[in-house]
């Protein structure tokens, strides 16, 4: 009797199409949080999600859709910042936060000014995997192949360049162009993942399960496996809150991460500790 409540959420079209979503996006955003944690790229992550918010009020104004709207944006914005870092002397974190902070307050000037897309402010910030299209789900799968693909191509140059981007330089890698590639992925799925966990928690399922699977494996591949389950869990674990609890599927997802987390570090101190 028990397991109804596992399936009986999936009767419904607009919940099958929330699980997909839920399923890609917990799996694309670990594994690139892998690369993230290891190279500090995590506040980078943030400013591409917030910086989209111009380009998202543009695309609900003119009545495409947001993701379509927001992916060339978020590529740019991507790459501005990366040459920003390379070029200018004002460091790394400034540079992030000059782009981060100014296209966010544009995106805030655009909905005071067009109050007519208000209505949707709280899904683009926390949110709402429920309330996924046929196209959402379309635009999604085609996004998380296309990362996941140029993550199985480029796995060993990454890895290289992620953490030793000097000996990487020497060995004749083009590390410029590489790390370019991975902020376009980067933003790429940042972008698909917003309808889901909204442009506020984004980060939170980009770092959480990665840094959980992190504690629990001493391999990188196998803490990109581990934090792909791990994100797939707490995206399913929130969509089931947001059905039955009427919670916000966003936070949901956040706070469930959060608790894989927290399980992961008390049952590794636990160990540790009996070791």
């Amino acid at each position: 009797m028990g397991f109804e409540y596992l399936y009986e959420p999936f009767s419904y079209g607009f919940m099958l199409r929330s699980l997909m979503v839920a399923i890609l996006v917990g799996l694309m955003l670990p594994l690139l949080g892998a690369y993230v944690i290891n190279r500090n790229l995590g506040f980078m992550g943030d400013a591409i999600a917030h910086a989209s918010l111009p380009a998202l009020v543009v695309g609900l104004l003119i009545g495409v859709n947001i993701v379509i709207a927001a992916i060339p944006a978020a590529i740019i914005i991507a790459l501005m910042i990366g040459y920003l870092i390379s070029k200018s002397k004002i460091g790394e974190d400034t540079a992030i936060g000059i782009i981060f902070s100014s296209l966010f307050a544009l995106g805030f000037i655009l909905l005071s000014i067009f109050k007519e897309v208000a209505l949707g402010v709280e899904d683009l910030l926390f949110g709402q995997v429920l309330g996924v299209s046929n196209l959402d789900v379309s635009i999604t799968l085609i996004l998380s192949v296309i990362v996941i693909i140029t993550l199985l191509i480029f796995y060993k140059q990454f890895l290289f360049v992620f953490f030793d981007a000097t000996g990487a330089k020497v060995a004749g890698l083009r590390v410029k162009l590489l790390d370019n590639i991975f902020l376009v992925v980067l933003s790429l799925a940042i972008i698909a993942s917003l309808q889901s966990v909204g442009i506020i928690l984004v980060l939170s399922m980009l770092i959480t399960p990665a840094a959980a699977a992190k504690l629990l494996m001493k391999s990188f591949h196998g803490a990109m496996i581990v934090g792909g389950v791990f994100g797939i869990i707490a995206s399913m674990s929130g969509l089931y809150l947001s059905y039955y609890l009427n919670f916000p599927s966003g936070p949901s997802m956040a706070l469930a991460a959060t608790f894989i987390f927290l399980i992961v570090l008390i049952l590794r101190r636990t160990i540790s500790y009996n070791n």
